[in-house]
């Protein structure tokens, strides 16, 4: 396990479903990366807009891969950062913040918009998120929390 673990701290495997209800995103599967600092979220066709003097951005996310499915969103940029993929490439993305819901917990994260198209999760979890979040690790395991989310998107 990584990270220091307190009395109530949650345990999240490597990868989990969370949602984000600030972006209208009822299910979208992260991986849990305790090496980026910053959380990710994969975005396309993102367009900088002007509301009440503040920087805004709308943007669209496909929350499934290898689906159609699109969702439509928009957020104040908090802030535009120089950002360092795995890859070692380095982009600047605008930078929004959002709530995230995980099990039990609620709360506020700090996300980078970025094309997302090649990778395996249309999310990802940065160390920033799970400290602030009360989470530890357990890199050997999956879905901790459970796979409920993942019905979201299944026609009743």
């Amino acid at each position: 396990m990584s990270g220091k673990v307190t009395e109530d701290a949650i345990l999240l495997g490597w990868r989990e479903w969370v949602s984000l209800p600030d972006l209208r995103i009822p299910a979208i599967k992260a991986k849990v990366d305790t090496g980026a600092r910053t959380s990710a979220l994969h975005a396309f066709r993102m367009e900088s807009f002007e509301r009440m003097g503040e920087e805004h951005v709308r943007f669209w996310i496909h929350p499934l891969r290898r689906h159609d499915l699109q969702v439509e969103c928009e957020a104040p940029v908090l802030d535009r950062r120089l950002v360092r993929d795995s890859g070692g490439h380095t982009e600047e993305r605008p930078v929004i913040l959002t709530s995230v819901h995980a099990g039990t917990r609620h709360w506020r994260v700090e996300v980078t918009l970025t094309a997302r198209d090649d990778m395996l999760f249309r999310m990802l979890l940065g160390r920033a998120a799970l400290a602030a979040g009360g989470f530890a690790v357990d890199p050997r395991s999956s879905y901790r929390l459970g796979r409920r989310l993942a019905r979201a998107y299944r026609k009743s």
